[in-house]
């Protein structure tokens, strides 16, 4: 038998951890997430990027590098890496910044645009559907949570 000091939970069961409960949350979202932009053939990091930078286009701001990653909350690192897989897909260009030689504007090429605006809908309509199963009177946290949950 396991003695009492070694539970070290603080919630009696799981379903009361917040944390467990976004994680869980989180899994099922992007699980879906990622099915719904398998049509478009892009990731959901790369389809966050192209969300960012026609959001910051259409807001009139440039798109650097930096910005991206700070709006996005993507490292610096992986930044870098998606948007060079983006120009290889022919969804980005970069540009050169007016004021910072060492910066580059990244822009949408017709093509990103037109992806980037299918699947903005698609993934808005999909976030619509997922979540229309919380009351428009939120209660608590944990509670939304777990009617997330179930409905799968």
């Amino acid at each position: 038998m396991t003695k009492s000091t070694d539970n070290i939970f603080s919630v009696e069961k799981p379903e009361e951890s917040s944390g467990f409960l976004l994680w869980q949350v989180t899994n099922l979202w992007q699980r879906e997430i990622k099915k719904a932009l398998e049509q478009y053939n892009i990731t959901h990091s790369q389809f966050v990027l192209m969300a960012s930078i026609h959001w910051h286009t259409i807001h009139k701001q440039e798109a650097t590098q930096i910005v991206l990653s700070s709006h996005t909350k993507i490292d610096p690192m992986t930044t870098s890496t998606v948007l060079r897989t983006l120009q290889q897909k022919n969804f980005i260009k970069r540009q050169e910044h007016a004021k910072d030689t060492r910066a580059k504007i990244v822009v949408l090429t017709d093509l990103g645009k037109d992806i980037a605006k299918k699947a903005i809908v698609t993934v808005e309509d999909f976030d619509k559907k997922f979540f229309s199963v919380l009351d428009a009177e939120t209660t608590i946290l944990n509670q939304n949570l777990r009617t997330l949950l179930k409905q799968q």
